[in-house]
């Protein structure tokens, strides 16, 4: 009755590891949620950037031909762009665990 009791959609949490093979097959696009000059400082090859501050009037942009993997530093802000996309009524439901810093400390390829 009314939405009460019912639980949100769970959120997929991938392993570094797992979104980098995902993302090398073509399997997952993924999305970095962090700002422009984080972005600058490494981001993941072929990711798509779509800060957090602005996503809101960008998510629509966010290419969907392939499920939509958000990360960030360490893992807040991607949740809260999972959060944000699915109000907007988009599917998107998967994050990158830890983050950017987990991804560097499994010697994953970062670029400039």
């Amino acid at each position: 009755m009314f939405g009460f009791g019912k639980s949100a959609a769970p959120i997929e949490t991938l392993t570094p590891p797992e979104a980098h093979r995902r993302a090398v097959a073509g399997e997952i696009l993924l999305v970095d949620v962090r700002e422009a000059h984080e972005w600058a400082e490494g981001h993941v090859p072929g990711a798509h950037h779509a800060p957090l501050s602005s996503l809101a009037t960008t998510v629509a942009a966010i290419p969907t031909d392939k499920p939509v993997v958000f990360y960030c530093l360490a893992g807040g802000r991607s949740a809260k762009a999972i959060e944000l996309a699915r109000s907007l009524g988009l599917p998107h439901g998967a994050h990158v665990g830890g983050g950017i810093g987990a991804w560097r400390a499994h010697g994953l390829p970062v670029e400039r």
